[in-house]
């Protein structure tokens, strides 16, 4: 019979496991201690519990750390893992070394509903929701794991559908009795779930980024379904409730398609759609994937965009393109290793 992880549980959770094993009260910090402030792997380590303690922890627990399954490194220093989950699925995570910082971009769900045209993971439908366990696995489990300072959930999945074990991540990575990572490290990204956006800025400090991709409601209903439910204008009115202009930061993704959603027409609609509001467009170029006709701009043509948008008061940035060699398009190394599994099983 597999046992249940102690890694990924919050202080409450732990709480509840020492009562349910008979140890002290206190013991639930401890045990959050060498979890979140010391690099073990196995119960045996945590050498301030007594041998019978641990023994009866054992008995239930492990901590439920697991490796990468594979790794691809590209020319730029970019790193993409693969990770096994959900008895068989993979998803991935991407290390980013840059000059001052290393981010690390992780997925909080296998497969995706969103079904975004231009996404690869929304190709392989929704598998699952991963773990508190199996999303800060791929923070802890990776060898680059001491050098990283800065995480975004822009990986596979939309979080705010898997809102329940993304928050729990969150407060084990920003609690005290945690990692103890300021909120200013972390940046959610979110398609822009409107039922569930409330409840992320209620109860968490961290960053916010919106997928954008287009201000017109029709263009972006096509790249993206969810606008049906969930529009982008209803979205931003629900940001405009809270404070950004203090430590939380606001910006909007913005993939640039090359002759779809880059006209002037943008431009002006973009400037009316945000106006007033504390933020940045982070200017994306699109990573282009098999089977379709979206293509991806010229840096020039990216550039131009951008100076567009800044002209009329809006900051915005174009994000440099890494590891374009190693399939860069989030879902790709991921789909690859499962059609591989699955011919394997034929």
């Amino acid at each position: 019979m597999s046992k249940e992880k102690l890694y990924g549980k919050t202080l409450d959770e732990l709480v509840a496991v020492t009562k349910k094993a008979g140890l002290p009260g206190y013991s639930a910090k401890q045990i959050a201690g060498w979890l979140y402030g010391k690099e073990i792997n196995t119960l045996d380590e945590m050498t301030n519990l007594s041998k019978k303690m641990r023994e009866r922890l054992s008995e239930e627990y492990e901590i439920g750390l697991s490796p990468p399954a594979g790794v691809t490194e590209s020319r730029d220093g970019t790193k993409k893992y693969l990770f096994k989950v959900l008895s068989g699925k993979y998803i991935e995570s991407a290390y980013i070394p840059e000059k001052n910082r290393a981010t690390l971009c992780i997925s909080s769900q296998a497969g995706c509903r969103m079904a975004c045209i231009f996404c690869m993971t929304g190709r392989q439908l929704f598998q699952g929701n991963l773990s508190s366990n199996e999303i800060l696995n791929q923070f802890r489990s990776i060898p680059e794991f001491g050098m990283i300072t800065n995480i975004v959930y822009m990986g596979m999945g939309e979080p705010l559908d898997n809102i329940g074990e993304v928050l729990k991540s969150l407060e084990i990575l920003t609690a005290d009795w945690g990692y103890g990572w300021s909120p200013k490290r972390i940046t959610l990204s979110t398609i822009g779930l409107k039922n569930r956006i409330r409840e992320f800025l209620d109860k968490s400090r961290c960053h916010l980024a919106i997928s954008l991709h287009s201000p017109f409601d029709d263009e972006r209903e096509r790249l993206m379904p969810v606008q049906r439910s969930s529009r982008i204008r209803d979205v931003i009115d629900i940001v405009r409730e809270y404070d950004f202009t203090g430590q939380r930061r606001i910006s909007f993704e913005y993939i640039l398609f090359s002759g779809l959603n880059d006209t002037p027409a943008h431009v002006r609609e973009l400037v009316r759609l945000i106006s007033g509001l504390k933020c940045r467009i982070n200017i994306i170029r699109f990573h282009e994937i098999p089977g379709t006709e979206l293509k991806s701009p010229d840096q020039a043509e990216a550039e131009r965009f951008r100076d567009a948008l800044n002209k009329k008061g809006i900051p915005a940035t174009v994000r440099a393109s890494r590891g374009e060699d190693i399939g860069a398009a989030c879902g790709l190394l991921s789909t690859l290793e499962q059609n591989k599994q699955k011919k394997l099983t034929e």
